[in-house]
This record gives C-alpha cells, sequence and structure tokens, in this order.
C-alpha cells in the first residue's frame, strides 16, 4: 500500500519548483493533492502536469495569497470541501528579493517576511483548526532554509523570515503535539528552482557558484539539490515512518551548512 493511499495534502506555493515536486511526490504515494498559488496560468499547467505524470491522483488547483488571512481560509475551506479534511499541510510558498537593509524601503521589506513567516502562521493556524475540529491529527512540514541561521546579504528579509518559520515550527510542535499534530521543517541549500533565477542568470551556472561551491567544495557533495530530493524529506516527515520526530529543522543541503 502507499503511504498517503486515502490522504489529502495541500502544499503551497505548489504551482513550480519545490512545491510542484512535493505536490507530484505525494500523487505518487496515493494522496489527494491540492496546490495553492497567485498565479491562475501557473496552477493549470501544474495540474496539468501533475495529473499525466500521476495518472489516476486526484489533484486540485485553489488561487490565493497565503499573505492575506481571508484567502487562506477560503482556500483551505475549499480543500476541506472537496477532499473531507487536510491530513498534510506542506508549507511552501516563498518568495525573494535583493534589498540594501538600509535602503530599502519597507514597502520592498515587508511582502517577503509576510509571505513567509505570515503565510507559515496563518495557513497553520488554519489547518490546525480543522485537524483539532475532525480529531484525527496529522501533520505539517515547513519549508524553510538554513538562510534560517546563515546571514546571506542583501537577505535580510528572507533570513528573518525563514528564522521565524524555524521558531514557530518548533513553538506549534509543542502547542499540537498533544492533538496528535505532528510539525516540522525542512530546510534546503542551493536548490535548482525558478528561485534560482537572479537578474535573468541562473545563479547555479555561474562562475562563482562552480568555483566556490562546487570545485572548492563548499558544498562536501559538489552540487545543488534537485527539487525531488527536498520533496523526499518532506513525505517521509509527514509519512509515519516519522511518526517520533517532532518539532526537527532538517537540512537538506549536501552539507552546505557544516562548512564554513
Amino acid at each position: 500500500m502507499k503511504r498517503f493511499e486515502g490522504k489529502s495534502v495541500f502544499v503551497t506555493g505548489g504551482a513550480t519548483g519545490i512545491g510542484f515536486a512535493t505536490a507530484l511526490r505525494f500523487m505518487e504515494e496515493g494522496a489527494a493533492v491540492a496546490i495553492m498559488g497567485r498565479r491562475a496560468d501557473a496552477l493549470e499547467k501544474a495540474i496539468a502536469e501533475l495529473r499525466a505524470r500521476a495518472p489516476g491522483g486526484r489533484a486540485m488547483f485553489v488561487q490565493g495569497d497565503v499573505s492575506k488571512e481571508e484567502d487562506v481560509v477560503r482556500c483551505i475551506g475549499s480543500v476541506v470541501d472537496a477532499f473531507g479534511g487536510v491530513d498534510v499541510l506542506v508549507n511552501n510558498a516563498a518568495m525573494s528579493t535583493s534589498v540594501d537593509f538600509v535602503q530599502a524601503e519597507t514597502s520592498e521589506w515587508k511582502p517577503v517576511f509576510d509571505v513567509i513567516a505570515f503565510g507559515t502562521y496563518c495557513c497553520t493556524r488554519t489547518v490546525a483548526r480543522h485537524m483539532i475540529e475532525r480529531g484525527f491529527g496529522g501533520a505539517i512540514v515547513n519549508v524553510s532554509s538554513i538562510n534560517a541561521y546563515r546571514a546571506l546579504p542583501l537577505s535580510s528579509h528572507y533570513n528573518a523570515a525563514k528564522g521565524a518559520t524555524d521558531q514557530l515550527t518548533r513553538c506549534t510542535a509543542v502547542e499540537l503535539a498533544s492533538h496528535g499534530i505532528r510539525v516540522n521543517a525542512v530546510n534546503p541549500g542551493f536548490v535548482d528552482t525558478p528561485m534560482s533565477i537572479v537578474d535573468g542568470e541562473n545563479e547555479l551556472d555561474t562562475e562563482w557558484f562552480k568555483d566556490i561551491y562546487v570545485e572548492r567544495r563548499k558544498i562536501p557533495q559538489a552540487r545543488a539539490g534537485g527539487p525531488e530530493e527536498i520533496a523526499s524529506v518532506v513525505a517521509f516527515l509527514a509519512s509515519e515512518d516519522a511518526s517520533y520526530i517532532c518539532g526537527a529543522t532538517i537540512p537538506v543541503d549536501g552539507g552546505l551548512s557544516v562548512t564554513f
């Protein structure tokens, strides 16, 4: 039997990158999957591809912005109505820009924090309420980053938001455990996703990345990760194979976070 047969999974930021790979992994393992995002065209394309790559699987999308509470409540309500509940929540939605901490306006800094930190909070709280009301427990996996404990220049908003995600993981794990809800996080390093493209160039193809992270093995495994490698850890943490893991933040970074 597949690990998630009969389960329903809700993935934010599920149209591309890690979110899409995660949605596909859960569908391949038998789950009914709902993805959330802001762009209808990207969501429609993703759903078509998910159905093509996991024939017979159930998939739907809901359009909304995780930084807006009313969107979150509406979208999760639609998924609960369609699937009868949510057994697994994957908080993956994120965004990033390059900002100078001193020079940036609040209007540049705040949206990134709102999507990542507030979005995780809002989705977790809303899904947890449904899980508690239903009484079956569940699993929540947050897609954080090694930036939660590493400082990357020009990314104070992203770094701070991921740090908040890690702490929110621990706090909600403590508060929700008595309801049979496990909360954990994965902390990816460099992963080949659309967010790797900066100013029209994939940073993983640059000479500085190849020199520092590959040739000099700043990443001990000397390569970036693939979205499916993050998805496999997300699925593990959501499964009964991880039944005694609670409040963990697990780096999935090829060893990058243990080097200096």
